[in-house]
């Protein structure tokens, strides 16, 4: 393969399949972290059973009610959540419980980015869940059910949610630029190819609102067009290719055309300027999983509500998606994976999608009424429960590695550098490169 924006000699590198994770050394000296810091518990003091749920960032189980159901349910059980507020703080925090053998909760949540390296590495420490009471394989969708398998057939953890991608655009800022304005259409011009979402954005230049740019960010394309791949970063064989890569060097590529033709805001996500940027329209596209509706709203506002719709994004893809596994050694195995097989049933995920906006895993959950019939209001009634539910049934079965999240971050900060720093797309990958060779050692 060739680009103007990728060197032409590459060298890949088989995966060293150990124990590494960025920030574990600080996470080893630093001790517990307090979102996992007490061993699960056993007994409350009312004498129920305390089944201890260690969580990073809002799964919405307690927002939504579902706690509280099932202490209902179950009145001689008492859940007591443990929450680190991000991801990586939580995960280095758990590798390191892990390998002591110590300060586990009796369920452990593991985000997709993770979840290869659990089960490549961290398998024999956790349940196999598989065939635990009311689960059943044919309620997932295949490729979430597949995500959490080891190469044995074991299966370390039941899918949450999901983050089926689709675009979500100003109806206003179309208008404006003369490009249609109703969701079918909108998903037409950019139909099975993300080369022409970036084509839609330069008729959106020729036209733009003033002060407008058509998306957020390079790096939010480069990010929808590499997860509509089934293999990106590692091959089946657990070799690293993302240098090789088909699905790598096309998403670059258009990040980058992207980038130097000024169709992006130059944005950074989830930082205070992204969020003022909702507000003020700054943009009229941004990649969004189902989960990012919510925060969409939140930031834009009441001021913006019915200027944003849903459209299809040009292929399906996924971004996001966690799991609940049960270590071994969890005080209350029993009772967590009975908790964790009843958070991660179909009923229960589609209630998590309506109250929360929680996307299910669960493909048995889609035909309930909670998601088949789902609406939303802020995007002109867009049949959000539709578009997200054949986004999820079109994702690839993708090849997952355990340094997937490493390598996503740091070529999406080399795209930055480009957008922001002004480097060139060469310098920008090279960067990259660079330091995802002294992550991964």
């Amino acid at each position: 393969m060739h680009s103007q924006y990728r060197r032409t000699t590459r060298t890949t590198r088989r995966s060293a399949r150990r124990l590494t994770s960025l920030g574990i050394a600080a996470a080893l000296g630093a001790g517990l972290l307090s979102g996992c810091a007490g061993d699960g518990g056993s007994t409350a003091g009312n004498g129920k059973t305390e089944v201890t749920v260690g969580l990073f960032g809002t799964f919405g189980f307690k927002e939504a009610g579902l706690y509280d159901e099932y202490e209902r349910l179950h009145p001689d059980v008492v859940i007591k959540e443990n929450v680190t507020a991000q991801n990586a703080d939580y995960y280095p925090a758990l590798l390191n419980h892990l390998t002591a053998g110590a300060g586990l909760q009796d369920i452990q949540a593991v985000e997709v980015g993770n979840i290869k390296e659990v089960a490549t590495l961290q398998a024999d420490k956790f349940v196999d869940l598989s065939d635990a009471a009311g689960v059943k394989k044919e309620n997932w969708l295949d490729w979430k059910w597949e995500q959490a398998t080891t190469e044995d057939g074991k299966v370390i953890g039941l899918g949450t949610d999901t983050g089926p991608m689709a675009v979500c655009y100003r109806k206003d800022l179309f208008e404006k630029a003369g490009l249609p304005t109703d969701r079918e259409k909108v998903s037409d011009l950019w139909a099975d190819d993300w080369a022409k979402y970036v084509d839609a954005g330069e008729t959106y230049a020729e036209n733009a609102p003033s002060g407008t740019s058509f998306m957020d960010s390079a790096a939010g394309l480069y990010n929808g067009a590499v997860s509509s791949y089934a293999e990106r970063y590692y091959d089946e064989s657990g070799e690293l290719v993302y240098q090789d890569s088909e699905a790598v060097e096309t998403s670059w590529d258009l990040s980058m055309r992207a980038a130097e033709g000024k169709l992006s805001a130059k944005l950074q996500q989830f930082t205070p300027a992204w969020d003022q940027a909702y507000a003020n329209g700054d943009f009229a596209t941004v990649v969004c999983p189902a989960w990012m509706l919510g925060y969409i709203e939140s930031k834009a506002g009441k001021k913006n509500a019915d200027t944003w719709d849903v459209a299809d994004a040009p292929r399906p893809g996924n971004w996001g998606g966690s799991f609940l596994a049960v270590p071994e050694n969890a005080k209350n195995r029993e009772e967590a994976v009975k908790l964790a097989a009843w958070l991660t049933a179909p009923e229960q995920q589609a209630k998590l999608f309506q109250k929360r906006g929680s996307f299910p895993s669960s493909q048995a959950a889609f035909a309930l009424p909670e998601v088949e019939e789902a609406t939303h209001a802020y995007y002109g009634d867009a049949p959000t429960g539709k578009i997200f539910t054949e986004a999820a049934k079109g994702v690839p079965v993708q090849i997952l590695g355990p340094k997937d999240q490493i390598v996503a971050e740091t070529l999406a900060e080399g795209i930055r550098q480009v957008e922001q720093q002004g480097k060139s797309p060469e310098e920008g990958w090279d960067s990259a490169v660079k330091s995802i060779d002294n992550a991964l050692g």
